[in-house]
């Protein structure tokens, strides 16, 4: 018995301002300062700020810093992930006590609206926080580029003073930095390396 896909859902505003294919142009150099920002957190529902986990100057605030690891993902609707993404969405939230282990936090960030991204965060049982851009504006902000409908997937690892210590920008060949190269980078963060 043959059963169709439901696409019903993928074909919005968002699909189309992300057709069409625009390649990773981050150049950000490593050391430099991650860009701030301000998403819903949907677990919370609440807006979170970059600077709530890492690079706050605030002298009472500062023993909250910690490395952050920012997962831009791709999920085309509640019904439809990305089938280089999935694996990746399922690695990171298996590895997620890994990661608070080494004191980090993984901020993963998806495109879809905030009905949509509840939806996945229960169906994945997701740990960690899911933030919510459907305007696509961090995904453009930290130019990891689009295409078919939505931002391609990119892995950033700051620091405690919100420096970029590692990227990893979509390729074929990788579409997305594999869980050791992260808890890696996040060992040499943590040692002052």
């Amino acid at each position: 018995m043959f059963t169709s896909t439901d696409f019903r859902g993928l074909f919005n505003q968002r699909f189309f301002n992300n057709f069409l294919p625009i390649p990773a142009t981050n150049k950000f150099k490593l050391g430099s300062p991650a860009p701030a920002f301000q998403l819903l957190n949907v677990s919370t529902s609440q807006q979170v700020k970059l600077s709530d986990y890492t690079g706050n100057t605030n002298p009472d605030l500062e023993a909250w810093n910690r490395p952050v690891v920012l997962a831009f993902t791709r999920i085309f609707t509640e019904k439809q992930y990305c089938p280089l993404c999935y694996p990746h969405i399922k690695a990171l939230n298996e590895a997620y006590d890994e990661f608070l282990q080494r004191g980090a936090e993984v901020l993963m960030i998806t495109s879809t609206d905030q009905r949509q991204s509840k939806i996945v965060m229960q169906d994945l049982g997701l740990r960690m926080p899911l933030l919510s851009d459907p305007s696509c504006r961090v995904f453009r902000l930290y130019q990891v580029g689009q295409a078919l409908g939505a931002p391609l997937p990119a892995q950033f690892v700051l620091d405690q003073q919100s420096r970029i210590r590692d990227r990893h920008l979509f390729s074929f060949l990788e579409p997305n930095a594999p869980i050791e190269r992260l808890l890696s980078v996040l060992d040499q963060v943590m040692k002052g390396e």
